[in-house]
């Protein structure tokens, strides 16, 4: 078939690179355009633009895409089909018409759980044991499409936002690999969503990442893993920011006031929550590099002092 690839990120990626080395022909990718990146804020390619140049695949990037150069642009590739992945920027409903099997998408989540802006993110949080990458057909309404494929994978309790990021973008890439052929035939199965069981998936505010240490620790140590790697969950200690990347429900009642350090055995740091213990693994002070907790015990007595 001939295609057209929409995505920016590096989740668009492992999609954009099996369809690189299939038997389809992308004929344009589509990426947000260029953005000022890093201490001296120079414009920066997306990922997927830095793949599709590698790859001497044609690179296009409009700020949006219902101009009336864009669509007829669009048309005159003659695509059978658009894959779009973490694109970034609403397809208007002439865009959705223009290829000839319409438009497909691989949304991070098994919906109808989690549409929206942060599926992987929301699922760590909120306690789901699974989570895996859903291929439907894009219609206006967000993420509300028929469900084409789904792929799924365990969440387990060490589980981050970022780990599962990666893998569910190589199942999206795998999941594409399974559909694009019963697309081209005509033999793919179109599943309604279940609107009674739709979830929302509201975008992450750096605001969420400030711990409040009333919440239990199974909570907060679902958070901290859902806010790994962004924006990275913290508190304030000795009015110094400490973020935690990693950390540990234990299996024991608390017995000091939430926020209440307790060093246990010289080498493990704990802190008391509002119901249970959470045990801090990987931490990082202010200019300093992320470290295990017990390195960190090493070189400060945080015995007893309280975390806000």
């Amino acid at each position: 078939m001939k295609l057209i690839f929409a995505g920016t990120p590096e989740f668009a990626l492992p999609a954009l690179n099996m369809l690189i080395t299939s038997e389809h022909e992308v004929c344009a990718v589509y990426t947000q355009p260029d953005r000022p990146a890093g201490r001296g804020r120079k414009l920066k390619a997306s990922p997927v633009k830095a793949l599709a140049l590698q790859a001497g695949l044609p690179v296009f990037q409009p700020a949006v895409l219902n101009s009336d150069d864009v669509l007829q642009h669009l048309r005159s590739l003659n695509a059978d089909l658009m894959v779009v992945v973490a694109y970034g920027i609403i397809l208007s409903q002439a865009v959705l018409d223009i290829p000839r099997l319409g438009c497909i998408n691989i949304h991070g989540s098994l919906l109808p759980r989690w549409r929206g802006a942060a599926p992987i993110h929301r699922a760590i949080m909120a306690g789901d044991k699974t989570s895996g990458v859903t291929l439907m057909r894009l219609v206006r309404k967000l993420d509300a499409g028929d469900m084409l494929h789904k792929e799924e994978c365990a969440i387990n309790e060490n589980t981050t936002s970022s780990q599962l990021h990666d893998e569910l973008a190589e199942l999206g890439a795998i999941g594409l690999a399974k559909v694009l052929p019963l697309i081209e035939k005509g033999t793919v199965v179109a599943e309604p969503q279940d609107e009674n069981r739709v979830t929302y998936a509201q975008k992450i505010d750096k605001s969420e990442a400030r711990l409040d240490w009333r919440q239990s620790a199974e909570i907060l140590a679902r958070k901290i893993r859902g806010l790994n790697a962004w924006p990275v969950a913290q508190t304030l200690m000795q009015d110094k920011t400490l973020r935690i990347w990693l950390a540990r429900a234990l299996g024991q009642p608390a017995v000091s006031e939430p926020g209440t350090v307790q060093v246990t055995d010289g080498r493990y740091f704990d802190v008391a929550t509002g119901q249970g213990v959470l045990r801090l693994l990987e931490i990082q002070l202010p200019g300093g590099k992320r470290m295990q907790a017990d390195a960190f015990l090493h070189a400060h007595t945080v015995d007893g002092i309280k975390l806000e």
